[in-house]
C-alpha cells in the first residue's frame, strides 16, 4: 500500500503534468488559495450549469456578506483544470466532482475536508442514501449530491424505427440484427461521440455488466491481480469489435464531439437510429429540436440484455449524481460560506425546479408530485425509476477508477473502438495501471 505522504505527491506530480498538456491556468483571484473571504465555485457550461448558476444567483442576492463567485468550464477541460488545481492547492472552495476514485485521490492527499459532522444529517438527510453514500470515503462524507440523477439509456428516433419497421431491441441479438436492416435504408445505427472517448465507456460499462455482473468492476476497484482479464471485459470488447465491424456505429463517429452536440444532433435530425446516452442528450434534444420531443418522436429504453450474462437487467450504470466537496486549503471564512451554502442553499425547493426545468431528476426522495407536476414526467419518471430500481448504479469509470486507471481506461478503449488494439491487449495494458 501506498503510504498518504507518497500519495499526495504523486497526486500532485500528475495533476501538474495534466496541466501542462491541456495548456490550462490555475485558479484566479477568490481560489481556495488567495486569501480572499469570498469563497468560489466552479461550474460546467451548458445547460447542466444552468440550476447552479441560478441556485449561486439567489444565495448571492439573499447573502451579501457571503458571496460566492462563479466560474463555468466545458466538461472536458474542466476535469483537466480542477485536478490541476487540487493538485497545486488552488482549487475553488466548492469542488464540483463525480466522486468516485478522483475523490479519494483528494481524500488521500488531503486536499478535502471531511463533512460528516458538519453536514450529517441536516444536508444528507434531504437525499436518496445511496446517492449520498457515493459520496463517503472509508465511510466518512466528503462529498454532497449537488445534481440530477443520471442513469444511462437508449434513446431512439420512433419515426426510423417505424420507417424500417422494428422495435427497440431488447437483447444484444436484437441490437445486431437491427445493424444491417438500418444501414440498408442508408441510416446510421448508432450515434456516439468518439472523439470525446467518454461517450464510449458506457458502452463496455454495459457489457461488462450485463455479461458478469456488478463484481466484475468491484473486483477491478479492489485492485485484484489480473482483474482487467476477467472474462467478462474480454467478452465486452470482443462485441463492441463486432458492432464495429458491423457497421454499427456512424461513420467517421470517432472524429465527432459530443461539445457542440453534434452526436446528438444526428438522432433528432433522421440521420441516426440510436445513441446510447446520459440526461444531457435529452436537455440536447429539448434544446436543438424541441418539437422533436414534444410531437412523440423521441423514444427511450433500458439497454438490452446479454444471452448468459450474469447482470441483472435492471442494472444502470451512468452517474448517480455530481457532488461538492470543499477545499481544505480555502480559508476559515471561505469554509463558512461554502457550509452555509450546503446547509441553506442546496437542496431547496426552487434548485430541485430548477434541475426538473432542464430535464433532470433531483436526488431526493417524495418528489413524486414535482415529478408528475412537470412538463416532463413520462421521461423524468422513468429515470427516477431507473434509479430507484435499479440493484446496481455503476458510476462511470472515468470517475470511479484512479485519475491514473480513468486516463488510460479512456485511451486504451477509445483503440479497441477504432481497432488499434485488441481485446485482449486492452486487458494486459490496464492490468498494469492496477494499484496506481
Amino acid at each position: 500500500m501506498i503510504r498518504p505522504s507518497r500519495r499526495r505527491l504523486g497526486l500532485a506530480t500528475i495533476l501538474a503534468a495534466s496541466l501542462a498538456a491541456a495548456g490550462c491556468g490555475t485558479a484566479g483571484p477568490g481560489s481556495g488559495g488567495s486569501g480572499s473571504e469570498s469563497a468560489t465555485a466552479w461550474i460546467l457550461t451548458g445547460t447542466n450549469g444552468a440550476p447552479f448558476q441560478a441556485s449561486f444567483d439567489a444565495w448571492n442576492k439573499a447573502h451579501p456578506d457571503e458571496q460566492i463567485k462563479v466560474q463555468a468550464f466545458e466538461n472536458d477541460a474542466y476535469k483537466q483544470k480542477i485536478r490541476t488545481a487540487v493538485g497545486a492547492g488552488q482549487a475553488p472552495t466548492l469542488i464540483y466532482g463525480w466522486a468516485g476514485g478522483v475523490l479519494k485521490s483528494y481524500v488521500d492527499a488531503q486536499a478535502v475536508d471531511d463533512l460528516t459532522t458538519t453536514v450529517e444529517p441536516g444536508v444528507t438527510a434531504r437525499f436518496l442514501p445511496s446517492v449520498t453514500d457515493v459520496g463517503r470515503i472509508g465511510g466518512k462524507l466528503y462529498a454532497v449530491p449537488n445534481n440530477g440523477v443520471k442513469p444511462a439509456l437508449i434513446y431512439y428516433n420512433k419515426d426510423l424505427f417505424q420507417k424500417i419497421g422494428a422495435q427497440p431491441p431488447t437483447t444484444w441479438d436484437e441490437l445486431m440484427a437491427l445493424v444491417p436492416r438500418f444501414t440498408a435504408a442508408g441510416i446510421a445505427p448508432i450515434t456516439v461521440s468518439g472523439q470525446d472517448k467518454w461517450p464510449l465507456l458506457m458502452w463496455e460499462e454495459y457489457l461488462v455488466d450485463r455479461i458478469g455482473g456488478p463484481d466484475v468492476m468491484k473486483r477491478i476497484l479492489a485492485n485484484e491481480p489480473n482483474a482487467w482479464s476477467d472474462p467478462a471485459v474480454i467478452r465486452a470488447n470482443t462485441m463492441i469489435q463486432q458492432l464495429v465491424d458491423a457497421g454499427g456505429f456512424v461513420n467517421g463517429f470517432s472524429s465527432i464531439s459530443t461539445k457542440s452536440g453534434a452526436d446528438v444532433a444526428l438522432l433528432y435530425t433522421g440521420k441516426a437510429a440510436m445513441s446510447l446516452n446520459l440526461p444531457s442528450a435529452y436537455q440536447t434534444i429539448q434544446a436543438g429540436d424541441p418539437a422533436f420531443v414534444s410531437g412523440g418522436k423521441l423514444g427511450y429504453a433500458p439497454f438490452p440484455t446479454v444471452t448468459d450474462g450474469k447482470g441483472d437487467p435492471k442494472d444502470v450504470v451512468g452517474n448517480p449524481s455530481n457532488y461538492w466537496s470543499i477545499s481544505a486549503k480555502a480559508t476559515a471564512a471561505e469554509k463558512k460560506v461554502a457550509l452555509d451554502y450546503l446547509k441553506d442553499g442546496l437542496a431547496t425547493d426552487a434548485y430541485s425546479d430548477g434541475l426538473l426545468k432542464v430535464g433532470l431528476v433531483p436526488p431526493a426522495g417524495g418528489i413524486e408530485g414535482k415529478l408528475a407536476a412537470s412538463a416532463d414526467s413520462a421521461y423524468l419518471d422513468v429515470i427516477y425509476q431507473s434509479a430507484q430500481q435499479a440493484p446496481s448504479f455503476q458510476l462511470s469509470w472515468d470517475q470511479a477508477l484512479s485519475p491514473t486507471q480513468g486516463d488510460a481506461v479512456l485511451t486504451n478503449l477509445q483503440q479497441v473502438f477504432l481497432k488499434q488494439i485488441t481485446p485482449e491487449q486492452f486487458s494486459a495494458n490496464m492490468n498494469k495501471t492496477l494499484g496506481s
